[in-house]
């Protein structure tokens, strides 16, 4: 009898009457808001960078995997493309839509730890109000996806955690893990750190018992079978992935401030009720009894967050874990507010109120500098630099203009020029640089190229001549008689950098 009181004693008071009821129709209409402004704010402007690069690689190269990511999210983007041509509204509405799902997700993540309508309300609408959600969110990009699929995978981990503390676990629900993590590497490699970082604490925080069970080594095959094609594809050229992290480290002071500015960004990416939400969060999910299953998903985090600042990884890399940490504060603060009320204290309730507007107006803000993002530093110059190419093709002889080539500086250049090629009938675009290294070099008829960028130099040796042509805003220029076949010339100058 002693024996069975202190067990019952040990299981988390969150979990021993199973979750509360979910609150639908809150979060719907949090998700829906979120969907409408991020559907309005993806209408104008133009392509963000990495958008057209997925755009053009899933319609023009569809593969089963690319230099610097799985397939998904380029195929996605081309399907989009390819179903309504030149819609900015159809081809982000997947990611605008999946995005919102993460509201409902952080929502359900604070009901399987236990919190009331008002915590998964206000779990959802931290992952909502988050700044890095809010900038991203109406992109379609790896990491646009990539955020709710991590979700969705700590939902099923935290679900099964709980009915294990209860006794009761459904271990069928590590089989619908494993097909998460399976799409998941199809979208963006990093989960596979996330795993690891997960098996690591749990070897030292428990629940152990998972590694025994039979369907978490079936887990761990269909995550496999899943993510086999990009595994393959990668395996076949040499795992480019591994050196496009070299490149990521080398532009990471740029981008990022540096290691103490990608640790900065890791956190105030959260959002203004994100921050608070987190932090609480993690510190309760690492010492609160109530909290002692989930324990290693805290340290997992936590494990990520200094291995991305150790190696220079993009601060955006951590960004799937808020929506568990979030969801663990809410619940953590309706703690504190139920032993208040018990205790017959007033808190600081009113606070709520006018931290969630700022959260909302500095979301909004983020999103209105998202669409100032794309056109400053995005595609809505991709018209005038297509036009502008497609001048200077046709102003060539016939004759040359049948044997010369269009090559883009680099990836985005080359992308820019494929989002417009039958609009401007231009041929299609080619580059060395990262992605579209490896799409292919051009025809062996293509005798000249018209090089769009600043710098021809690296293929000056190639060339007989190189002459700069008028182009208007973007450099031009036309190199003549190439010296050496495609296949030679294409190694020389191709480059991830």
């Amino acid at each position: 009898m002693h024996t069975e009181v202190r067990a019952t004693a040990a299981r988390p008071p969150s979990t021993t009457a199973g979750p509360p009821a979910f609150a639908r129709r809150p979060l719907l209409l949090v998700a829906a808001a979120f969907a409408v402004v991020h559907l309005v704010a993806g209408a104008f402007g133009g392509y963000w960078i990495d958008e057209v690069y997925m755009l053009a690689a899933g319609r023009y190269h569809p593969d089963w995997g690319y230099v610097d990511q799985p397939p998904l999210a380029p195929l996605l983007a081309g399907a989009m493309g390819w179903l309504a041509p030149g819609s900015m509204i159809v081809l982000r509405l997947p990611a605008v839509l999946i995005s919102a799902g993460g509201v409902l997700l952080a929502g359900s993540l604070a009901r399987e730890f236990g919190g009331d309508r008002r915590s998964q309300v206000l779990a959802g609408l931290g992952f909502a109000t988050g700044l890095w959600t809010s900038l991203v969110a109406h992109w379609i990009t790896p990491y646009t996806l990539e955020a709710p699929l991590w979700m969705l995978l700590c939902l099923l981990m935290v679900r099964w955690c709980r009915q294990h503390a209860e006794g009761r676990a459904d271990d069928r629900l590590l089989l619908g893990l494993g097909g998460v993590i399976g799409v998941t590497m199809q979208v963006k490699v990093h989960v596979a750190v996330l795993c690891a970082a997960l098996l690591l604490c749990l070897l030292v925080f428990g629940p152990r018992d998972l590694l025994r069970r039979p369907m978490f080594w079936g887990c761990i095959g269909i995550a496999l079978v899943i993510a086999a094609p990009t595994l393959i594809w990668q395996a076949a050229h040499g795992w480019p992935q591994l050196a496009m992290s070299e490149v990521v480290q080398a532009e990471t002071p740029i981008l990022s401030g540096g290691r103490s500015g990608a640790a900065l960004s890791m956190v105030l990416y959260m959002g203004v009720l994100g921050v608070p939400l987190c932090l609480y969060g993690v510190a309760r999910m690492l010492t609160a009894a109530e909290f002692r299953p989930y324990r290693f998903i805290a340290a997992a985090a936590l494990a990520q967050y200094a291995f991305y600042i150790a190696t220079s990884g993009r601060p955006y890399y951590v960004v799937g874990m808020y929506g568990v940490l979030l969801a663990a504060g809410a619940v953590a603060f309706q703690r504190r507010r139920e032993a208040r009320a018990a205790a017959g204290r007033r808190g600081a309730a009113w606070l709520a109120w006018p931290a969630g507007a700022l959260a909302v107006l500095a979301a909004g803000a983020v999103v209105v500098m998202s669409s100032m993002l794309a056109t400053a530093f995005g595609v809505p110059a991709d018209r005038a630099l297509a036009g502008e190419v497609a001048t200077a093709y046709r102003q060539l002889p016939a004759q040359q203009r049948e044997h010369t080539a269009v090559v883009g500086e680099s990836y985005i250049l080359a992308a820019m020029l494929d989002a417009h090629t039958h609009e401007y009938g231009l041929p299609p675009a080619h580059s060395a640089h990262r992605g579209y290294g490896y799409f292919g070099t051009p025809d062996d008829g293509a005798r000249d190229v018209l090089f769009v960028g600043e710098d021809p130099e690296p293929w000056r040796p190639h060339f007989a001549a190189v002459r700069r042509i008028d182009g208007g805003g973007t450099p031009l220029w036309l190199l003549t008689d190439r010296l050496e076949p495609w296949p030679q010339l294409w190694e020389q100058v191709r480059s991830l950098k």
